[in-house]
């Protein structure tokens, strides 16, 4: 007798075991599927996805940075990341003017080569070999021009692997990020001599309106643009630029916020939208 009740009563304890793992692979599966079918918030540069219908009650969410998926190692690191208050979590280039904000966007559509809305290592490499590629960088140039192109990646946007890429929204705040820090800025746009170099087709040290339209077809844009581009930015009227001028504009460009400055017009016709 007392066995019978042991063994009904070793029953009976693991039927509820069974009820109880059902009822959570159960809730288990019910939120996975809410995941899956979740969608996502982004707010600058980081993407909240929900949790839970209780956490969401709260106001709790799951933080994915728009590079999530990659590898820790591989992920861009940033400076300013090491709080965790809200306002690390927001894009610091929309505090800036709407008019330095078209600036970064038309810069963004000529590096994003491929035009799919992102920048890969793999489009400014393409950017940078339509220069080499006019053939007047001689084979040290080249060489110089290809290293620092790496360089300029890896210090700005982290390692280079096809999962890397930079939106409009980084870009805008990595930019900014340049623009509040000395070294950064000082090494950010170190590529613009060779640009200058590649175009100075009869190596005068200087750049004609005829040499300036091939700056212009090398950033995928056309004769007519760069005409009157040259016609504003050659501020003395001598018909030439040399390579500071060329630089300095080039710097200009997204150092300013000043819409009266003629370096507005370095990179062509700012986008609308």
């Amino acid at each position: 007798m007392a066995a019978s009740l042991v063994r009904l009563g070793l029953r009976s304890i693991a039927l509820n075991l069974e009820r109880t793992a059902a009822l959570l692979s159960t809730t288990t599966v019910q939120n996975q599927i809410k995941l899956i079918h979740s969608k996502a918030t982004c707010t600058g540069t980081v993407c909240y996805l929900p949790e839970r219908e209780a956490e969401l009650d709260r106001g709790i969410y799951r933080r994915y940075s728009k590079q999530h998926g990659r590898p820790d190692q591989h992920r861009r690191q940033d400076s300013d990341s090491a709080s965790e208050s809200d306002s690390d979590t927001e894009c610091k280039g929309f505090d800036r003017s709407e008019f330095w904000r078209r600036k970064m966007r038309t810069v963004h559509n000529i590096l994003d080569v491929d035009k799919d809305g992102l920048i890969s290592f793999s489009d400014f490499q393409l950017f940078a070999d339509r220069f080499k590629a006019l053939g007047h960088l001689d084979e040290e140039q080249a060489k110089e021009f290809t290293a620092i192109i790496r360089m300029t990646w890896e210090e700005q946007w982290g390692a280079i692997d096809p999962y890397n890429f930079v939106t409009v929204e980084q870009y805008l705040e990595d930019m900014h990020h340049v623009l509040t820090d000395r070294s950064l800025k000082k090494r950010a746009h170190r590529w613009l001599p060779y640009l200058f170099k590649a175009v100075d087709k009869d190596k005068s040290g200087y750049i004609s309106v005829a040499e300036f339209k091939l700056f212009f077809q090398c950033l995928g844009l056309d004769n007519e643009h760069a005409a009157v581009a040259f016609a504003v930015i050659d501020t003395n009227g001598d018909g030439k630029l040399s390579l500071k001028e060329f630089v300095k504009l080039g710097k200009d460009f997204f150092f300013t916020e000043d819409e009266s400055k003629v370096s507005k017009m370095f990179w062509g016709p700012l986008i609308d939208v």
